[in-house]
């Protein structure tokens, strides 16, 4: 195996092992609140503006699909709310509620808590630094993947 080989695969592996460290972190965190990791995701993505299923799903890097089941899920537990999206009849907009707005501010004490450990462990300017590199690193694979597709 070349070192370059080498290379992709540990960051794989490690983003891989990350993943699900952070999937962990964000169960524990969202759970005293009644909503699971993905709940939260989902939630997060339309905090700031209200997004179709399709511009969570890039935002999250996963499926319509998955969203979209999401999505309906947090929609009956009233976290959610389906608008009219002047852009594009057919492809509502999802709006978080109060409820859903509620939820997520109940998360945020534990979630501060513990941001203020890892970047804590970590120091500000290397977790603003390891923030940088993963940033980069999904800005070259979004490349690589838009290439791949136009070659």
């Amino acid at each position: 195996m070349s070192r370059r080989q080498e290379l992709l695969s540990g960051m794989a592996l490690t983003v891989f092992k990350l993943n699900g460290r952070f999937l962990d972190v964000a169960d524990a965190l969202a759970t005293p609140v009644g909503l699971t990791a993905a709940h939260w995701q989902v939630l997060g993505a339309v905090l700031e503006a209200p997004l179709p299923v399709a511009g969570i799903a890039r935002e999250m890097g996963i499926t319509r699909q998955s969203v979209q089941r999401i999505a309906d899920l947090l929609a009956a537990n009233g976290m959610v709310e389906y608008r009219p999206n002047p852009a594009h009849r057919r492809a509502k907009l999802v709006a978080p509620t109060p409820e859903g707005l509620e939820a997520v501010r109940r998360i945020d004490p534990a979630h501060a808590a513990f941001a203020d450990r890892l970047c804590g462990a970590l120091g500000d300017d290397r977790a603003g630094e390891v923030l940088e590199m993963l940033r980069e690193l999904s800005q070259v694979l979004d490349d690589l993947d838009a290439e791949d597709r136009a070659g």
